[in-house]
C-alpha cells in the first residue's frame, strides 16, 4: 500500500498494490482528468515531485521523453514502486486546478441537429490540441467576420479521447449570435472557439447524495456533471430534475433514461410548467421539489438556467434545509443567451 500525497495541498491518499495512481485518486474522491485510461492521450499528465513508481507502457505522443526527463508522468499507467509518491495536483484546498483557457482554437462543425423545439445540439472536434476543460465549464463562439458577437455555451458532454465538444443552444429573441447558429452555420464550417472558462465543477472529492436541477440549456453543463461523475464510478445516489415548459421542449430524455437502466444510483425526472401530461411531474421547481424531497440537508446540489429559475431553485433547497456551503448554481445571463 503505497501514499499519494497531492501538493500543495498536502492532502495524501492511499494507493492500493497493483493500483495506478489515476485509480487510486479516483477512489478516494479525487477527479483526475483523463480520458483513454491506456497512456494514448496525455490528459492525465502531472508532475511527479518525489517518489517512484513504474510508467508502463505509453505513446511519446502523450508523453515525451522531453517531459518524462522534467519528471512528468501518466497517471493513467504510472503504479507508485515506492511508500510515497508526491504529485503537483490541484490547489492549497485540495480541489482541481482550472486550465488556462485558449484563444481561438480551430473547430469544425461535424454535426448539427434539432433536439428541442428551440434547441439545436453542436458537435465540434477540434482541428489541432484539444481543449482542456472540467465538466460545468462553457466555451465561447462567434463570427466577428460575419459581425457575429461571441456568446458563451456550456459543454454538454464529459472530456473525451478526441476532444469533441458538445453545445447545445437555444434560440434566443433578437440573439444574434444564436440565430446565426440556428439559421446559418452549415456542418462541415470552420469555428474559432475559446475557453474553457467558469467554476461551476463542485467538488469531485464530494461523498453526499447528489440532486441536480436545471431548466432550458440548464441542462447542458448538468449533463457534463453527472456524466464524468458517473463514468468515474460515483456511487452516491444522483438525482436529476429537468424543468421544462411543454413536451417540445424536452431533450436527452433517452441519455437520462440510459443512465438511469446502467447506473442503478442514478434517476430522474420531468416537470412541465405550461402543459400537463401523465409521463412527467407539473409545476415549477418551488411546486415540483417538495413532492420529491422533504430533506435537502446532506445533499450536494447543482443548479443551472436562467437567474431567475436558479434564484426560484436556492430558495426552494433552502426552505428543504438545504446547506448554503453544498449549493453550486450556474446563472444563465443575458450575454450569455444572446
Amino acid at each position: 500500500m503505497a501514499r499519494i500525497v497531492m501538493q500543495p495541498s498536502g492532502q495524501s491518499v492511499a494507493c492500493a498494490a497493483g493500483d495506478t495512481v489515476l485509480m487510486g485518486l479516483e477512489k478516494a474522491g479525487y477527479a483526475l482528468p483523463n480520458n483513454c485510461r491506456a497512456g494514448a492521450c496525455g490528459e492525465c499528465k502531472v508532475k511527479v515531485i518525489s517518489g517512484q513508481f513504474d510508467q508502463g507502457m505509453v505513446l511519446d505522443m502523450a508523453l515525451s521523453p522531453e517531459e518524462r526527463r522534467q519528471g512528468f508522468g501518466l497517471m493513467c499507467m504510472a503504479k507508485p514502486i515506492s511508500e510515497e509518491l508526491v504529485i503537483e495536483w490541484g490547489t492549497e484546498d485540495a480541489k482541481p486546478k482550472l486550465f488556462p483557457p485558449r484563444e481561438s482554437v480551430l473547430f469544425v462543425l461535424t454535426d448539427k441537429r434539432q433536439i428541442a423545439n428551440r434547441v439545436v445540439e453542436l458537435h465540434l472536434r477540434p482541428v489541432g490540441q484539444p481543449i482542456r476543460y472540467w465538466p460545468g465549464q462553457y466555451v465561447t463562439i462567434g463570427n466577428p467576420h460575419a459581425n457575429v458577437p461571441a456568446r458563451a455555451y456550456s459543454i454538454s458532454n464529459a472530456p473525451r479521447p478526441d476532444g469533441e465538444l458538445v453545445l447545445q443552444v437555444a434560440r434566443a429573441e433578437g440573439g444574434i449570435t444564436s440565430q446565426w447558429i440556428h439559421d446559418r452555420l452549415q456542418v462541415g464550417e470552420n469555428l474559432k472557439v475559446s475557453g474553457a472558462y467558469g467554476t461551476f465543477i463542485g467538488d469531485p472529492s464530494v461523498d453526499t447524495p447528489v440532486l441536480c436541477l436545471a431548466a432550458g440549456t440548464g441542462l447542458a453543463p448538468i449533463l457534463a456533471l453527472a456524466e464524468a461523475a458517473l463514468r468515474r464510478g460515483f456511487k452516491k445516489p444522483v438525482t436529476m430534475v429537468f424543468s421544462a415548459r411543454t413536451r417540445d421542449d424536452i431533450y436527452s430524455q433517452g441519455l437520462m433514461a440510459w443512465w438511469r437502466t446502467k447506473h442503478r444510483n442514478f434517476d430522474y425526472k420531468i416537470t412541465l410548467t405550461r402543459e400537463q401530461s401523465a409521463d412527467h411531474l407539473a409545476g415549477r421547481i418551488d411546486v415540483a421539489l417538495p413532492k420529491l424531497f422533504t430533506n435537502l440537508s446532506n445533499h450536494t446540489i447543482f443548479i443551472a438556467g436562467s437567474p431567475e429559475f436558479v434564484a426560484t431553485c436556492v430558495e426552494t433547497v433552502m426552505q428543504l434545509g438545504g446547506k448554503k456551503e453544498l449549493i453550486h448554481t450556474e446563472g444563465f445571463f443575458a450575454q450569455q443567451s444572446a
